[in-house]
């Protein structure tokens, strides 16, 4: 194993097991750090401890004359720059190459979110043609994403109750979720009234079908196999319902969260409140949603939230 080689390895080892990022963000930051060998190699240094402003500064010119996007070498220069940090700390560098230096200023985009119309009508949609067990559980998720603001990761670890090891959980009688975020922070969010009556129709029906030794216990929401449903297999059953309810534009998980946000923002004007039920840590994540002009609804949750509540007749 080469020198840069093993001290990419105790890095990564550093910010999976003592950091505790994402997997994702570990896969991310690994593949940013084998570029940044890579380039170095390219330019005959043969140490990354050798690497100064000079080569940072033209490798990102080269990335950005490439076509690649301001956002893309900001993401890339920020694993970096964690990367240099941390050779600091352990005393292998006397100074951060890239401190002084910055990517390319992104404009940023606002977040899509649907209207308030379309967001009711992928709740209420129920393709005719769809197994009556799918079309439970992907009522239940659709609800509950568009209700509470979850994360797809954090819809995926939900259990069906609390236990020593769940991330996270449903409690019906309260009426909240209680999920395990970025950050490994936890947080409690309501749940509407629509979502839970979705979430017991699906617990109606989970086991059915499914092998008693096929079926993970614990997992709220599950695939055909009876394990745990990933977040891959959520968008995909997304992006289906939302063409089957006919909505021109793409449904993602992230785009319902979206949308319960800007809706609950508009009707509230409580940008501190949404923030704590979307779990951001900075005020500045959740103040884009400002930007967004959607009608006004009510005030309070259980009257603002389309589908907090069953609509009198």
């Amino acid at each position: 194993m080469t020198c840069d080689a093993a001290l990419i390895e105790r890095y990564v080892s550093h910010i999976r097991f003592e950091k505790r990022l994402a997997a994702r963000t570990v896969a991310l930051y690994t593949e940013d750090l084998h570029k940044l060998t890579a380039l170095a190699k390219q330019a005959g240094i043969a140490d990354v401890t050798l690497i100064d402003a000079t080569h940072l500064r033209r490798w990102m010119a080269h990335m950005h004359a490439s076509g690649r996007s301001p956002r893309g070498i900001a993401l890339i220069v920020s694993g970096w720059r964690g990367f240099f940090n941390w050779l600091g700390k352990e005393g292998l560098i006397q100074a951060n190459p890239l401190s002084g230096l910055r990517a390319p200023k992104a404009t940023k985009p606002l977040p899509k979110a649907l209207n308030v119309d379309d967001a009711v009508h992928l709740a209420q949609h129920r393709p005719t043609d769809t197994d009556p067990w799918l079309q439970a559980r992907d009522s239940a998720m659709v609800e509950l994403l568009y209700s509470s603001g979850l994360r797809v990761g954090e819809l995926i670890g939900l259990d069906v109750q609390a236990s020593p090891h769940a991330k996270g959980w449903i409690d019906l009688c309260a009426g909240e979720a209680h999920v395990y975020g970025k950050g490994s922070k936890r947080r409690s969010v309501p749940v509407g009234q629509q979502a839970l009556t979705c979430l017991k129709a699906w617990l109606a029906v989970r086991a059915t079908g499914l092998p008693a030794s096929a079926l993970e216990p614990q997992a709220l929401f599950v695939g055909q196999r009876g394990t745990r449903l990933s977040a891959q297999a959520v968008w995909q059953r997304l992006r289906l319902r939302g063409l089957q309810a006919g909505i021109a534009t793409p449904v993602h998980p992230h785009m319902l969260r979206h949308s319960f946000a800007s809706h609950m923002l508009q009707s509230s004007g409580d940008l501190r409140g949404v923030q704590e039920l979307l779990g951001h840590a900075n005020i500045s994540t959740t103040q884009v949603y400002t930007r967004l002009d959607y009608q006004h609804l009510a005030k309070t949750y259980d009257a603002a939230h389309p589908r907090a509540r069953k609509k009198a007749p």
